[in-house]
């Protein structure tokens, strides 16, 4: 049987405000129960060990794998009554796991590695559950967030430590963190628990850091995520803190660059422009960017270039981003690279300055403030300057913003002050421009009023001979000596 909040009237069909701002009460701060489609129907109970403290050093390494198993027993963290002492036991053992981990050394024997992996993949790989809200806004509703967080928050900072333990040794850990624990890792970057994808995050750069066999594997499988991500499903959780993980790994690869980085920056990493979420990951996405244009400085142009390719047409705040993004880029532009992009690319700039959103006008202004920035413009101004100049000298008669006509008039000083010459050159030839166009204008709207005028008078010459046709019609017909003729 569906919940209430599950059933969609059809006047909610039709308002697709009313169906979000009526179901959306009922959606906030909910739990997911990944948990409870693999615990038993019947009470658990698990009885306490001895601390570790308790037993002699002979005796602990045993004592830790029973622990370790004791830990493996999962518990249904939706029915909030059942099994309070046990998950209470389970808890108080995995915090005793943590500390034993963190303040001892040696205790990493062989004999440990399965038990650990074992209780990990237990505790955190599972069946992500469905959303439970097709309309989830994550910049304005609340994450649904995992019942079962008491226990496994503990168990990923034991999973931490344990990859952090100077005893650790990749060389026996990497018989159980294979290429098959990876794939299910990744799985789990789409939780909607934002602590979760967190503590992922740390645990896959530290995986990627620690088994060089894997590091392949790892990216190739961000690949994929990333272009299922941008072609079928445009939803995956993750983006961002996968993202974030990147931008550590491009940071240390070695030049020349691989020819596969090349293509997952122009394949991937562009494309990902187009997602409709690109607020939730723009951050991170640009930092990516700009680590493989400061890595390879010969990248610029095919990036400028696949940015204004995808560049937004009717989604303001996207080209608010964008415009930022490529500030960003030009912070780290060497002038070579500057002057191949500079035209298609203040072409761009023109049309943003123009825009009616004031905020978008506003972002692409704000380049003139950057100096380095303005250095690039003022070397290559003969070529600038004609393209930004009829934008700019238009807005500045005729925006509605105030704020933007202020910024306009201070770009076009700094503009003249670089080349006066060709800033007034410019000037009588867009003056020039606009006498021409206002007198073709001129000359249309009275070439249209001399056509309205002569269709009028067709009009009534028309009317004219119907009306004398017509009455001579009539005085045809009424003239008797004229029917026998």
């Amino acid at each position: 049987m569906s919940s209430p909040t599950a059933v969609v009237t059809a006047a909610e069909k039709v308002d697709g405000f009313t169906k979000k701002s009526v179901r959306k009460a009922a959606k906030q701060k909910r739990s997911q129960g990944s948990s409870q489609f693999r615990s038993r129907s019947s009470p658990i109970e698990i009885l306490p060990l001895p601390p570790f403290k308790d037993v002699p050093n002979t005796e602990q390494h045993d004592l830790f794998c029973q622990k370790l198993q004791q830990c493996c027993v999962i518990f249904d963290f939706m029915d909030s009554v059942s099994d309070l002492k046990s998950k209470e036991v389970k808890r108080a053992t995995l915090n005793e796991l943590v500390d034993f981990l963190t303040t001892n050394r040696g205790v990493l024997l062989e004999q440990a590695y399965p038990e650990i992996v074992k209780m990990i993949t237990n505790n955190i790989f599972r069946t992500l559950p469905p959303s439970d809200n097709p309309d989830f806004d994550p910049e304005e509703d609340e994450p649904s967030l995992e019942a079962a967080w008491p226990h496994m928050q503990l168990v990923y900072e034991f999973f931490l430590r344990f990859l952090e333990c100077p005893d650790f040794q990749p060389s026996i850990a990497k018989r159980f963190i294979d290429q098959k624990f990876v794939l299910q890792l990744l799985e789990l970057f789409d939780s909607e628990d934002p602590r979760e994808r967190d503590f992922l995050k740390t645990v896959l750069h530290r995986i990627y850091g620690k088994f060089l066999g894997l590091r392949a594997f790892i990216r190739k499988q961000i690949n994929n995520i990333f272009i299922r991500f941008i072609y079928e499903t445009d939803h995956f959780n993750g983006v961002a803190e996968l993202l974030e993980i990147l931008g550590s790994i491009i940071n240390g690869f070695a030049l020349p660059l691989k020819a596969e980085h090349k293509q997952f920056l122009m394949k991937v990493l562009i494309p990902l422009h187009t997602a409709r979420g690109l607020a939730l990951f723009h951050a991170q996405l640009a930092y990516c960017v700009v680590q493989f244009l400061e890595k390879d400085a010969t990248l610029t142009e095919p990036v400028i270039r696949g940015l204004l390719k995808f560049w937004p047409k009717t989604v303001s705040q996207k080209e608010v981003m964008y415009l930022g993004e490529v500030e960003e880029i030009l912070d780290v532009i060497e002038p070579s690279q500057f002057k191949k992009i500079q035209e298609p690319l203040f072409k761009q700039i023109a049309k943003c300055v123009s825009n009616p959103h004031f905020q978008v006008a506003e972002r692409a202004l704000y380049f003139w403030n950057n100096e380095y920035i303005l250095s690039l413009i003022e070397e290559n101004t003969d070529k600038i300057l004609p393209i930004m100049f009829g934008s700019l000298y238009r807005i500045s008669k005729e925006h509605w913003n105030p704020t933007i006509v202020a910024l306009v008039y201070n770009v076009l000083k700094t503009l003249m002050e670089m080349n006066g010459a060709l800033f007034d050159e410019l000037t009588v030839s867009y003056k020039t421009e606009r006498q021409r166009e206002k007198k073709k204008e001129q000359e249309r709207e009275e070439l249209w009023k001399k056509l309205e005028e002569l269709q009028l008078k067709n009009d009534q010459e028309l009317v004219e001979k119907q009306t004398n046709t017509y009455n001579a019609q009539i005085a045809h017909n009424n003239n008797p000596s004229a029917k026998w003729q």
